[in-house]
């Protein structure tokens, strides 16, 4: 992993995803607290970061980029015009620029920016306790190096994962972006189902939550097929092969696949690249 040792970082947004980043950078080790500057409009927030995490912290995007290698876009997308619009002609000379903006294409940054060297990401909201996913891409002026430097930043929120082109983490937006989701309303129809039976909802939500994370963590370090350790838990005639029947005819499946392409479509719309 490329080091981060003595690199200045600046974000611009102070947002709770920024924090994620800066937490991990800083929880790891990857960098100190010296290292890193956010540029944030919200007083409060400034006050918040800089006490919590003894950064330094500014109203003023340009200055907080000035000098940066590393810039980390943290803003909404709607925001992005007018927080962008100051770094135009103020960012040094092979920076580094890393976009978690969902929906703003490389190449709208690049003519934004006027910088040749932009990582696009889509991080999950996992990665706010350090388990995310972060899919990303990259232009083609983004050296060897810089790529290391993206993954170091990135492996501060979880896992990564770099994808051969921008159209796939549209993809990566309906899957791991929005999948969160999908896992918490799966979790609260099994706490739900619980509380019909009979349990207390404490005693239930645990029961889901713990279930949930040990499965996941299973098929992690698992080298069986999903189908394989299903089956593992399936006996003939028993109370799971009985569940998974109704799973299957109320149409669980399709309709998850189904939800995932629906995100998929929204997320091209709302990048540009598909009428609604």
């Amino acid at each position: 992993m490329a080091s981060l040792a003595n690199r200045q970082i600046a974000f611009v947004g102070g947002g709770t995803m920024a924090e994620a980043f800066i937490r991990g950078l800083l929880g790891k080790g990857l960098a100190s607290p010296g290292q890193v500057v956010v540029g944030e409009p919200l007083a409060p927030r400034r006050d918040y970061l800089a006490r919590e995490l003894s950064i330094r912290t500014t109203a003023d995007n340009a200055a907080a980029a000035r000098d940066a290698e590393i810039v980390v876009l943290a803003v909404k997308p709607q925001a992005a015009a007018a927080a962008l619009a100051p770094l135009q002609g103020a960012l040094r000379e092979g920076v580094l620029v890393i976009s978690i903006m969902a929906g703003v294409r490389l190449g709208a940054l690049q003519t934004m920016l006027g910088v040749p060297a932009i990582v696009r990401v889509m991080p999950n909201t996992p990665a706010q306790v350090g388990e995310g996913i972060c899919a990303w891409t990259k232009t083609p002026a983004v050296s060897d190096e810089q790529a290391a430097l993206a993954r170091a930043i990135l492996s501060s929120l979880g896992e990564e994962v770099l994808l051969s082109d921008e159209d796939q983490v549209d993809m990566a937006t309906a899957l791991s972006g929005s999948g969160p989701a999908y896992v918490f309303l799966f979790i609260e129809a099994l706490i739900d189902a619980g509380v019909q039976m009979g349990l207390a909802r404490p005693i239930a939500e645990k029961l889901a939550l713990q279930t949930v994370h040990g499965s996941a963590r299973y098929a992690q370090q698992s080298a069986l097929h999903l189908a394989v350790l299903r089956n593992m838990v399936t006996s003939p005639g028993g109370t799971t092969a009985e569940g998974l029947y109704a799973l299957e005819r109320g149409g669980l499946r399709a309709t998850l696949v189904e939800a995932v392409l629906a995100a998929y479509r929204q997320a091209r719309r709302l990048g540009g690249n598909e009428t609604a």
